[in-house]
Parts: structure tokens; sequence; C-alpha cells
């Protein structure tokens, strides 16, 4: 049975997306640090909004604020950032993928070890932490949490290692999967990005300070310079002294998410080295040339669907119109539930623009369909909105696998991609037609002239074409369990 307190939310098409797990931010050398974290953080917000946390160090003492909940509910009053003193702090908003959305699962992380207290924030996912777990757990760890990220306190704690840093290059060289972390300790920042380059990290500075975080985005709104991307495989340290760049991998060829250009990312950022927004919109024009439709208008999903769609009309020729408007000051309701309320869920949110629809061709445009009730209900809104046809053009390939390095995907089973074929699919979503942009095209858009090398893919593509970058050695080690569990139970031993 649906609980609909939930149901009805402040984002009831957008709960069928896919969600990136997390954002960091790390600043180093600046007495107002928190402040700089606080807003860098802000930005981020897009990355995660179930919890958020900061640690700053002072010279002396760490301290650490940790909250569930939004950026701006809970780190914004002066009593809170006088709270938070010193000239060096790491930052993080937070999805659940590993770990429930709990305080004591909220990030950054904090040990105090021999050498002194390390706090860490992640963003990624690691594929072999419940294999590390049950290790360390039979070596006599006591985990505090279920999020995968403390498997790496853990590690370096356990570690035989001397010095932190030779501590952590020894845990970082066990961990398989997806992580950008940034780590403070008493001697300075610390920046990571795993050997594929999965998850982004950028350098910033503003003035003197340095500046670690997800994107480009969380410069801008501290009036910071953008440096260049940490590259994959990367360790730099920041300390009072500047910055000193480490490769402690094996060299490798990265596989960067392919999925950030498409919707996690905000399009005001850049990212491997190209602007989030003209990407999309490239992305655009060519499903627009993959799969043209004679239609009327162009309208986008919004917001994620807007800049594909903007392409796609420039490139089609048939106007753009914002044929669903979204009403961005909604809050979460409790109104109790009948089938006239729950009707009116759906437009809680997003409201369709009659005067741009009725008797009308329609081509929608979306970034992604995950489960397909998002799309259904979209298809539906404008059909009773006069639509004549409505065609659905999605600014990506079917998503039919799901995503182990950091995104909140749904079982495999659950993604419409993953059960139907695409005449099924746009049967399912009573749409007119549907059309998906090709593998290629997608790399067309991201700069591959050729499309993608099926030898060598330069992006991480597993949500679209499931051939996974990196080992995924719990999924096969839970599956291995589960069987013994299960014939345990079966022969009553």
């Amino acid at each position: 049975m649906t609980d609909f307190k939930t149901s009805l939310t402040t984002n009831p098409f957008d709960d069928d997306k896919l969600r990136e797990e997390c954002g960091v931010f790390g600043i180093f050398g600046t007495p107002d640090a928190t402040a700089h974290c606080t807003l860098g953080l802000h930005a981020l917000q897009h990355r995660g909004q179930e919890a958020a946390g900061i640690i700053t160090y002072d010279g002396e003492t760490f301290h650490s604020k940790r909250v569930l909940g939004h950026v701006a509910d809970n780190f914004t009053s002066q009593d809170v950032i006088d709270q938070l003193p010193g000239d060096a702090a790491i930052g993080h908003v937070r999805y659940s993928t590993t770990g429930d959305t709990v305080l004591r699962n909220c990030q950054p992380l904090f040990a105090e070890f021999a050498s002194g207290g390390f706090g860490v924030a992640h963003n990624g996912n690691l594929t072999n932490a419940y294999h590390l777990r049950k290790s360390l757990v039979r070596r006599g760890s006591i985990f505090q949490s279920t999020s995968d990220t403390e498997v790496i306190i853990h590690l370096i704690a356990t570690s035989t290692f001397r010095t932190l840093l030779d501590r952590f290059v020894d845990t970082l060289r066990q961990l398989e999967g997806a992580y950008s972390l940034v780590s403070l300790t008493s001697e300075g920042l610390i920046g990571v990005r795993d050997p594929l380059g999965v998850r982004p990290l950028v350098l910033g500075k503003l003035d003197k300070s340095y500046i670690l975080c997800s994107e480009t985005c969380a410069l801008d709104i501290i009036g910071a310079e953008y440096v260049r991307d940490i590259e994959p495989g990367e360790l730099v340290i920041i300390t009072e002294k500047g910055i000193e760049s480490l490769k402690p991998f094996p060299e490798n060829k990265p596989r960067p998410c392919i999925f950030e250009h498409v919707y996690f990312a905000r399009p005001d950022s850049f990212m491997d080295g190209m602007s989030v927004y003209e990407v999309r919109k490239r992305i655009g024009a060519e499903l627009a040339r993959e799969n043209p439709v004679d239609a009327d208008v162009i309208i986008p999903v919004p917001d994620s669907g807007t800049p594909a769609a903007i392409g796609y009309a420039q490139e089609s020729g048939i106007p753009f119109e914002l044929g669903i408007i979204r009403n961005h000051y909604v809050g979460r309701t409790f109104i109790e539930p009948s089938d006239q309320i729950r009707h009116f869920g759906v437009k809680l949110k997003h409201n369709a623009n009659h005067w741009h629809i009725k008797g009308k061709r329609v081509v929608l445009v979306d970034d992604s369909i995950v489960r397909g009730t998002t799309s259904m209900k979209i298809v539906n809104m404008v059909r009773e909105a006069g639509a004549t046809e409505v065609h659905m053009r999605i600014a990506s390939p079917p998503t039919a696998h799901s995503c182990y390095y950091g995104v909140d995907t749904p079982e495999r089973q659950k993604l419409l991609a993953a059960r139907m074929d695409v005449d099924a699919m746009c049967e399912h979503i009573h749409a007119d037609s549907l059309s998906f942009l090709t593998i290629d095209g997608l790399y067309r858009a991201v700069g591959e002239a050729e499309g993608r090398n099926k030898q060598c893919p330069k992006h991480c593509d597993a949500c679209f074409t499931g051939e996974y970058p990196t080992f995924l050695t719990d999924q096969s080690e839970k599956e291995d369990d589960k069987d013994q569990l299960n014939l345990i139970a079966s022969t009553g031993s």
C-alpha cells in the first residue's frame, strides 16, 4: 500500500530520476572557510538533498556539524558559522545509495587516529565495501554507520604503514569502484580521484586559498578561479607550503561518468573541459537528427530536459515553448488522501501550459526514462491539455542497467528499459511515438566524432551498455552469501 504522505512530496515527477549520490567541497587557507564551504555546498545541493555536513580545523581542534535536510535550512545562521571556526573546512551533501538516511550515516565522517584527527567526505560508491567490511569486522573493527565510506577510516586505522599519508595510500589501493574524496587533517587538505575518474573533482583558487569540489558551479558562487580538473588517479595535498600532486596508482585509461553530461551536473558547470549546457544542447541536436518527427512544438520536461529540447528545436526548426510550467515553491504536503487529491498530487509541481499545447502535435524532450512513471504522468497531462499527438524523445540511450558507482539506481528489474523494448515502452507511457538517443549519438555530443569506441570507450556508460569498468566484488559476494543462506535454510542446518 502506498504511503500517501510520501507520494505527495515536493517532487512527484523528479522522484523517478536517477540521483547522484553526493557532492563534496573542501577549502584550505582562509578565515572564512566555513562561510565559503557553506556557499559551495549550497551550489552543490542538486547532488544531494537528504543530508549535509561540515568539518573545520582551527589549528588546534576539529569542529563538526552534520544534519538531515538542506544546507540553507541548517548552515546559514551566524551562530552556526561561529560554531565552526578554522581556516580549513570540508563539506558534503548527500543522497543515500549505501546506508540509510540517518544522522550516523551523514558525512563528513571523522576519526581520531594516533597521528591526529582525520575527516573524510566521499562522492561515489565502493564496489567492494561489503567484502572489506566483513574482513574488518572479523579482525575486530566496530562500525558506527552503515555507510561504505566508513570502510576507508577503518582501513587507515588498521594499516601497518607509519605515516598517515602512507596509510591513506595503502587504503586507496584496496578500494574498488568510484570515489572522489576530500579529507581534512591537522596538516592540510587532501583530495583524490579514483584511477578511472568516474566521479568528478576540480581544483580552484580564491586569493591564496585552494579549493576542491565536485563541480565548477561551487567555485563560481564564491568568486573562485577554476584551475583544472583533478586527474583520474591523482592525489593532491594542500598545505601552508602549497600544493603537491602524487600519482599512487598504476596508469589507467580514464572512464568518467557520461551521465554527468546528461543529467547529474548543473548546466552552468564545466566538466571534462566542456560546458555542460552546450553539451546538452548538442545532445538535443543529435537526438533531432537521429529521431525526427513531424510536429508543431518542442516542449521540455522541466528542468533537466530544457537544454536538450533547445538543441532539438534549433536543429529541427520546430518552435520551442515552455509547455509545462514548474512550481519551484511547493513544500511537502500532508493533505489527507482521497482519489481527487491523489489526482491533484501530480500537479503540485508541474502544470500544463494549455495555450501552447491545445490542438498541437507535441514533442516532449526529457533526459531519461527510469521506471516510466514520470513519463506516463507527463504524457497524460499533455493529452489532457488538448494535444492531438504526443511524441516522446529521450536525450540518452535506454537506461537498462543498474549503476554501482554512486548513483541511486533502482534494482534492474524496476528499470523500464530492462523489461521492455522501445515499442512496449511507448505503449506503456501512452505516447504516439518514443525514441532514444543512440550511444554513438551521445558520444558524438561529448566530442567523440566517430561515436563510441567499443574496444576502448572513453566514459563509463554501464547504465546504458552493461559494460562495467571495475570489478563488482560485492555484487557477486552478496549473491554467493544469499545462495549459501538459502542452502542452509533448505537443508535445515
